[in-house]
């Protein structure tokens, strides 16, 4: 797993407790699309997640815990987060 990607999923371990976490790093597949980087990695990512935390939450507050656990990753270039609620 890259770098990011680690450190992506020990932060929300850390924050969420999940019971399922998977994070991809896809940004290899988006060569040449707009706020990808040159390296192939680091920019575009997946997160599969399922957590207790989710437990009685809407679809949209699920996904903005895991927007908020990451929010200082796309600050610092993380263009693009799929989120897949398991």
């Amino acid at each position: 797993m890259p770098p990011i990607a680690q450190q992506m999923h020990q932060r929300l371990t850390d924050r969420l407790h999940p019971t399922r976490l998977q994070v991809l790093d896809e940004s290899a597949a988006h060569a040449g699309h707009a706020g990808a980087n040159d390296t192939g990695s680091g920019s575009h990512f997946r997160v599969r997640i399922a957590s207790p935390f989710f437990t009685g939450q809407t679809r949209v507050a699920r996904h903005r815990l895991v927007y908020d656990a990451l929010q200082d990753f796309i600050a610092q270039g993380v263009h693009a987060l799929a989120i897949e609620i398991l």
